[in-house]
């Protein structure tokens, strides 16, 4: 065997600490399971960008090589949605990028609060950005994590827009795919066609937010969208839910089975989890399960603790 000289080993050695020295570890960014953790950053930064999302000179590693974007629900956005999931998933080994579509265009902090438009012209800011993510990473397909509208969104892009060859995983947090009955709109709005007003009644459903009267259970957006199926086949899905909703109802339209397709409600062996809508984005439990559902080859254990209702 050659040997080396010592002087050589020195060098060699102390190249070694050199290096590593130079490159530390990046330090995690602090999660806080609350789903309300990302109001501080809008407010601090007004349409910025949470820690861990929308660095454009991100590269995807070979564990993780789809991109995750997020969509958020209803008057969401992107930072105000996500204050758990961005900075979760860069953690992880993720590139994480958000936007706020559907928004009106009006001053902030109006133009903060997302998903108020179309479901249609919201997928087609998503189509977009989508675009983007792909363009900068060098990656070929992107992975969706989505709350409440968000799955409707993108999986009308998916859908309609021919958004399919970009999109690998679809995960949805609380989607009504049926549609919803919260506060009995979906009765109201049955009763109001009877009656021959179910024009004043989209009317006035739709007046604020417009995407919260294509919503509601057998409106004329669901039939539509879901008139060749809910899902794409060429998507894996992965529906999480808590059985306590209050904008969901019932929870099971968020539950639909279909092929490629799991379904998982976290009160399912977890009494302790009361995630309800919005919860359940703040929930560790929901957490673990849409890591596991963007990487299910390396499934780590899902915790239940005590996940109290609304802020999780």
């Amino acid at each position: 065997m050659r040997r080396v000289p010592g002087s050589a080993l020195i060098i060699a050695v102390l190249a070694v600490l050199w290096a590593g020295a130079a490159a530390p570890a990046r330090a995690e960014y602090p999660v806080d399971y609350n789903f309300f953790a990302g109001i501080p950053n809008e407010l601090l930064d007004p349409g910025g960008s949470l820690p861990g999302s929308n660095d454009w000179s991100c590269r995807p590693s070979a564990a993780h090589p789809n991109p995750v974007v997020l969509l958020h629900g209803t008057g969401g956005g992107a930072q105000t949605n996500w204050g758990v999931y961005a900075p979760l998933l860069a953690n992880a080994g993720y590139c994480v990028y958000s936007l706020t579509y559907g928004a009106y265009n009006l001053p902030w902090p109006i133009s903060a609060i997302g998903g108020m438009r179309p479901i249609e012209q919201s997928a087609g800011e998503v189509s977009a950005f989508v675009d983007r993510v792909l363009a900068a990473t060098g990656a070929a397909k992107v992975d969706f994590v989505g709350h409440s509208q968000g799955p409707l969104v993108g999986n009308y892009y998916v859908k309609r827009l021919d958004g399919a060859a970009k999109v690998d995983k679809m995960v949805g947090i609380a989607a009504p795919w049926l549609g919803s009955n919260a506060f009995g709109i979906s009765d109201i709005a049955v009763f109001s066609r009877a009656l021959g007003a179910g024009p004043a009644f989209d009317a006035i459903a739709g007046s604020l937010c417009q995407a919260c009267g294509q919503v509601y259970r057998d409106a004329d957006y669901f039939r539509s969208i879901n008139a060749d199926g809910i899902y794409h086949p060429d998507l894996t899905y992965t529906n999480i839910v808590g059985s306590l909703e209050e904008i969901v109802v019932p929870h099971t339209s968020a539950v639909v089975p279909g092929p490629k397709t799991t379904n998982i409600v976290v009160q399912d062996g977890c009494a302790q989890d009361f995630s309800e809508h919005m919860a359940i984005a703040g929930s560790p439990r929901a957490a673990a399960y849409v890591l596991n559902a963007l990487d299910p080859a390396n499934a780590r254990p899902v915790p239940c603790e005590f996940v109290p209702p609304f802020t999780g």
